[in-house]
């Protein structure tokens, strides 16, 4: 009895182990004919991590099979890549896009770096010009000069004005990249990405007054127009001697009243006397002025 359960037993998996892979199979087929070919295709990727400035030569870069569909401007052969240099840094395993090489015969370094159409200024800067050595690649800055300007006062004193705004850090020293620990390196050159006619002013304002740079956030883009702040408006809050009042005007002393003017005395009112007269039934009363001398 139990020798015929087990052979039912094991004919039951046989059976079932069978059947399933008749399914895997049948199903494996339809799904793979259903699904389109995924294309294989051989690109050049970075053999390890390229630094902006790196001149690529063949220890840089390496064949690999890339399933799908390749990024655009992606190098399919390595002739295309070696001996132009690094924009844009490239990380092991990458694939190489020609969009973030220098131009053919650009060669590397700095100024395989520089777009078109701009310029890499350089700019003396000492301890406290370039901020301790806060001021690294990429990093947005404005440009302040002082000094005192042409035709002005002797006593005028120096002024401070905004030269340029939000102008990129292209190097620092002979760094191109950040320090990847964010650590300050203190440098005695920063290279600024300026245009031809900034490139002028900034050249002009390091030879004839003092320039000093000052950091700004990279999203804070908006232009500002500061007056600029001369020397004497710096203390125009300082505390000042009170100015002398200025003298009281001598008061004046009244004046008499005016003389009363004299008036003539009244004539005295005539004095009047009534004389009563008779004359038969009819009686009268006469009146007569009396006056000094006749009475």
């Amino acid at each position: 009895m139990k020798r015929r359960v087990l052979a039912v037993l094991a004919f039951a998996t046989i059976f079932a182990a069978c059947l399933s892979y008749i399914v895997y199979q049948t199903m494996g087929s339809r799904v793979a004919a259903a699904s389109p070919a995924v294309p294989l295709t051989e690109v050049i990727v970075a053999a390890h991590d390229l630094e902006v400035g790196t001149l690529i030569g063949p220890s840089d870069i390496r064949a690999s099979r890339w399933f799908g569909s390749i990024p655009k401007g992606t190098a399919v052969k390595a002739d295309a890549v070696q001996h132009r240099g690094v924009v844009s840094k490239i990380y092991a395993g990458e694939p190489v896009l020609t969009d973030r090489l220098s131009a053919p015969g650009a060669g590397g370094g700095l100024a395989a770096t520089i777009p078109p159409g701009l310029r890499a200024c350089a700019v003396k800067v000492n301890e406290v010009v370039g901020l301790a050595g806060f001021v690294v690649p990429g990093m947005r800055v404005d440009v302040l000069l002082t000094g005192v300007p042409p035709g002005a006062p002797a006593d005028a004193g120096p002024r401070v004005k905004t030269l340029l705004q939000n102008i990129q850090v292209l190097s620092a020293g002979t760094n191109l990249q950040k320090d990847n620990e964010g650590k300050p390196q203190q440098v005695q050159v920063v290279n600024l990405l300026v245009t031809p006619e900034q490139a002028e002013s900034l050249s002009l304002a390091g030879n004839e007054a003092h320039i000093q740079l000052v950091l700004r956030n990279p999203m804070d883009t908006g232009v500002v127009r500061p007056p600029g702040t001369a020397m004497a408006q710096l203390f125009e809050g300082a505390s000042a001697p009170p100015a002398p009042k200025a003298a009281e005007p001598a008061r004046r002393r009244p004046e008499p009243p005016p003389a009363p003017v004299p008036v003539a005395n009244a004539p005295a009112p005539a004095r009047v006397r009534t004389i009563e007269v008779i004359n038969g039934l009819t009686r009268t009363d006469a009146k007569f002025a009396i006056t000094d001398g006749n009475e």
